[in-house]
């Protein structure tokens, strides 16, 4: 005898396929997974291959040791020259690269419009130029090289110094990280690399200090003070008013 089927229910799939096409989902998903996690990474990766200056950050007017870090971000191409240009609007009078192995260093000069003074001496001529040239392989894909710098004096007022570089590569190929970045603008697809220029330490928070700092002390003194006293004048209208309804419901009693 046939059996009956409520109108609206399904069955299960008992074909002997269904099995086989559930195993070929399973294995198929962590593929699916790994590839969208590769396309991430594929994506997210060129904003990790700038040429950078390590650490970011000094203080205006001092002598500072810095990295100009350069990352090979070719898979079939090895960087065998980087070309850092120095600034000219605050030219630097020091520059001092220290050796790196497998790279020759040569640092250029030029005549300054205006002469510098420094340690009561005047310069007329600063580093405009370093170029470090490979010996060897030079950084291969999927390494990075740090290229040591001393530079000095800062600039006292600037708020950053920039160092617009070049990298090439063994197959002629030139990048060009020169690009200068804006704000409130999208990061550019070579930005330059960018030392910032914060203030030296104790120029702010200093004996000047010591008067907003107490008078700040002051203020939260007299608004204890103040607190204080609204709740005791409180306290005692509180008692005032309990004393006068005891009174009073004392007279009711005895009544």
């Amino acid at each position: 005898m046939a059996s009956e089927m409520t109108p609206g229910t399904t069955t299960p799939d008992t074909t002997p396929d269904a099995p086989r096409r559930g195993r070929r989902i399973a294995r198929r998903l962590p593929v699916v997974g790994g590839l969208a996690a590769a396309g991430v990474l594929a994506l997210a990766g060129p904003a990790f291959a700038h040429v950078t200056v390590q650490p970011g950050t000094a203080e205006q007017g001092s002598y500072a040791t810095v990295n100009i870090k350069v990352p090979n971000e070719r898979d079939n191409a090895s960087t065998v020259k980087v070309e850092v240009s120095l600034p000219t609007d605050h030219p630097l009078a020091s520059v001092m690269p220290q050796p790196v192995p497998g790279w020759k260093v040569e640092v250029a000069e030029a005549k300054l419009d205006k002469p510098l003074e420094m340690h009561g001496e005047k310069i007329d001529k600063a580093p405009s130029k370093i170029t470090w040239t490979a010996d060897g392989k030079g950084i291969a894909p999927g390494q990075f090289q740090q290229f040591p710098l001393s530079v000095g004096q800062l600039p006292d007022h600037a708020d950053q110094v920039v160092f617009k570089a070049l990298q090439t590569y063994d197959n002629k190929e030139v990048v060009r990280w020169i690009e200068p970045a804006k704000k409130g603008a999208p990061e550019p697809e070579n930005p330059a690399p960018v030392l910032a220029l914060t203030p030296p330490a104790g120029a702010s928070g200093g004996a000047g200090d010591a008067k907003p700092a107490a008078t700040t002390a002051a203020a939260d003194a007299s608004g204890s003070d103040t607190t204080a006293r609204v709740l005791g004048v409180v306290g005692i209208v509180v008692g005032i008013i309990g004393v006068g309804f005891g009174v009073l419901a004392g007279r009711r009693r005895s009544a």
